[in-house]
């Protein structure tokens, strides 16, 4: 069995590393010039920089025994510890009922309370899109301060136009109710909790993928790096051959099976024959929200204790700000520097999108500065990194064309589509990794639904423990 591998992220490395314990072959193509997808780390003048915060935390117990058996010891535990900035004032998440009642005020903190009453005695009925779904779990007034704003920061589109499956994925299980019952820790048995801690690679994120990209290759499975896969040549029924381009030029390559973690808008685009218009047009009306991260370096020890900050106000462009030093000191050589991650959502092509690397570190400066975290010469250095189709949006009538795409894919008995883009589905690290180890388990014989991954799941944030076994479960 031969089985080409298209992207280096979390699923096409994971699948590769199985392929690989079983002694299958396996070639894996990534596009860009270093392997983890999105989970890659930057490096940058000594300084690592993540693509977005990447928390090891899972439910998944072969997820975990996987990360421990890579990087075993090389794991920090790091304290979670995330705030809103919201008018002028930054809450603590999980609540804190001192926090959230002083930085609201008594008024604004019992008109809270009375929204939330309100929609309980009032819900609305159709929760198809993310607004009434939050509503019916939060109030309007506290959806109003607290997710908004922030939303269609990242979205780009009102949360009037955004389905509800994204809210069911970040917060299912959450309401108002749940994060006051955690604030105040009632003590009782089977308690429902949020996660106050986390694990983290020394390095970041890419350090597990770079050890997995090197243990694949030591064991002869070729991981190639600005190597895209162009076109895939079919029968209707099977992936015969696919065409890769290289320093040199083209080339072909053939294998038995095919698995995909690239964003299904490009894969259905490099299909030869071309699926009918229909399709083709069902795979254009996919959309992609795209991603840039202003990478500073600031000449100060500490600017503030949190993990990360979300940046709930219109006046600033950044969504959420990452202080990478506060997930790993080894993230800034200098201890007497702190590096940020300045993280902006946007569309390619968009205003925002064309500004130069110069202009995008001044924007991030003046941000800093209004949030009256830094000031701007307190920045000594940066850099700026963009990357296209990073989050799949759930918006419009998108599931009718990933079902109609997901019909025509089914035809070709030796491709799977897998992970995030690959399914055109907001799934976690761990999610990904999932769908690639039952893509693996398919080549075997096993019939799993990957696009059933993640469908049902809990709150990822959300634990429930036995009382007694609290301290342990956090320790």
């Amino acid at each position: 069995m031969k089985v080409m591998i298209l992207g280096a992220g979390p699923a096409g490395l994971t699948a590769a590393k199985l392929l690989s314990d079983r002694k299958g072959s396996c070639e894996v193509f990534e596009r860009d010039g270093q392997v983890g997808g999105l989970a890659k780390t930057i490096q940058y003048k000594g300084y690592r920089f993540d693509i977005g915060g990447h928390r090891f935390f899972t439910k998944i117990p072969w997820v975990q025994e996987f990360w421990r058996t890579i990087l075993g010891d090389s794991f920090l535990r790091v304290p979670r510890l995330s705030r809103i900035y919201y008018n002028g004032r930054f809450f603590h998440y999980p609540l804190r009922p001192w926090n959230a009642l002083t930085g609201l005020g008594l008024w604004r903190s019992f008109h809270v309370f009375l929204s939330y009453v309100r929609v309980k005695l009032f819900p609305f009925e159709n929760e198809e899109f993310f607004e009434p779904y939050v509503v019916n779990r939060f109030g309007r007034l506290l959806y109003l301060i607290f997710f908004r704003t922030y939303t269609e920061k990242v979205w780009g589109i009102p949360c009037t136009q955004i389905r509800a499956e994204w809210a069911a994925q970040r917060i299912k299980g959450l309401s108002l109710w749940a994060a006051a019952l955690h604030a105040f820790r009632p003590h009782k048995n089977k308690i429902k909790t949020l996660i106050e801690q986390f694990e983290y690679p020394l390095y970041g994120p890419g350090m597990m993928w770079e050890k997995v990209q090197e243990l694949v290759e030591s064991r002869g499975c070729r991981v190639h790096v600005n190597t895209p896969v162009v076109k895939l040549y079919h029968d209707y029924h099977r992936i015969l051959e696919a065409v890769i381009q290289t320093r040199l030029g083209q080339r072909t390559v053939d294998a038995n099976h095919f698995l995909s973690s690239i964003p299904l808008q490009q894969l259905i685009e490099m299909l030869d024959p071309p699926p009918p218009d229909a399709i083709l047009k069902a795979a254009n009306m996919l959309s992609y929200r795209d991603f840039i991260t202003v990478n500073l370096i600031i000449n100060k020890p500490s600017l503030f204790p949190d993990n990360w900050l979300y940046i709930h106000t219109d006046h600033v462009r950044t969504a959420r700000i990452q202080n990478y030093k506060n997930w790993s000191a080894a993230m800034a050589p200098d201890p007497n520097t702190t590096s940020l991650g300045m993280e902006y959502f946007c569309f390619e092509g968009d205003r925002l999108w064309n500004l130069s690397s110069d202009e995008l570190i001044e924007v991030a400066k003046r941000d800093l500065s209004f949030l009256k975290l830094a000031a701007p010469e307190d920045v000594i250095d940066g850099f700026v990194f963009k990357e296209t189709k990073a989050y799949p949006m759930y918006n419009g009538d998108y599931r009718d064309y990933l079902s109609m795409i997901r019909g025509y894919l089914a035809q070709f008995e030796n491709l799977q589509p897998m992970g995030r883009n690959g399914l055109h589905k907001y799934n976690n690290q761990d999610h990904s990794m999932l769908c690639a180890r039952y893509a693996v388990e398919n080549l075997g014989g096993a019939k799993y639904d990957l696009w059933e991954v993640n469908s049902d799941s809990e709150y990822q944030e959300e634990i429930r423990v036995e009382e007694g076994d609290r301290k342990r479960a956090l320790a």
